[in-house]
């Protein structure tokens, strides 16, 4: 599949977890907040760190550290929660992701994004939509739709509901 038809979307918010540079489709972003106190629910993945009041609805918050297999975010100065969009088998959850922090929102286009790379048959990476390059280092573009299972996101939807 060539990079034009997987990479559609040319803005891209970039944020940082520990020292690499991630990206998400800025048509999937709602906003940036400060990282605020987080209500954990029990029985819920490690990567769920809780729910946050966003305006009086309850949002699921997830660590995507945790979910990339990295130490856990750590609350600084520049901890943010990107609230995101995720549609997974057509139902859409708004959710909201750690970041250590925010960087700017880019615009790349097709020539400075390659395929996601091919690591073998036992490392998923479908999650990644693609790696952009800006100077001399790389971005991981993200497809949140595909970094979640339909079963995680089930257990984030029960966290907001019980919480409501």
């Amino acid at each position: 599949m060539a990079v034009a038809e997987t990479i559609i979307a040319t803005q891209y918010l970039t944020f940082k977890l520990s020292d690499e540079i991630y990206a998400l489709d800025i048509g999937k972003v709602r906003e940036v907040l400060d990282f605020t106190t987080v209500t954990k629910v029990p029985r819920t993945p490690d990567f769920m760190r809780g729910v946050i009041n966003l305006r009086g609805s309850v949002v699921p918050v997830v660590d995507l550290k945790l979910k990339f297999g990295m130490p856990a975010t750590e609350k600084t100065l520049n901890t943010c929660v990107i609230i995101t969009e995720v549609t997974v088998e057509g139902d859409t959850t708004v959710l909201g992701c750690l970041a250590d922090s925010v960087q700017e929102v880019l615009d790349l286009d097709g020539e400075h994004i390659s395929p996601a790379p091919k690591i073998g048959t036992k490392l998923r990476t479908e999650f990644i939509r693609g790696m952009g390059k800006r100077d001399d280092r790389f971005i991981i573009i993200l497809d949140i739709d595909k970094v979640f299972s339909a079963g995680e996101l089930s257990l984030a939807e029960r966290a907001q509901d019980t919480q409501e």
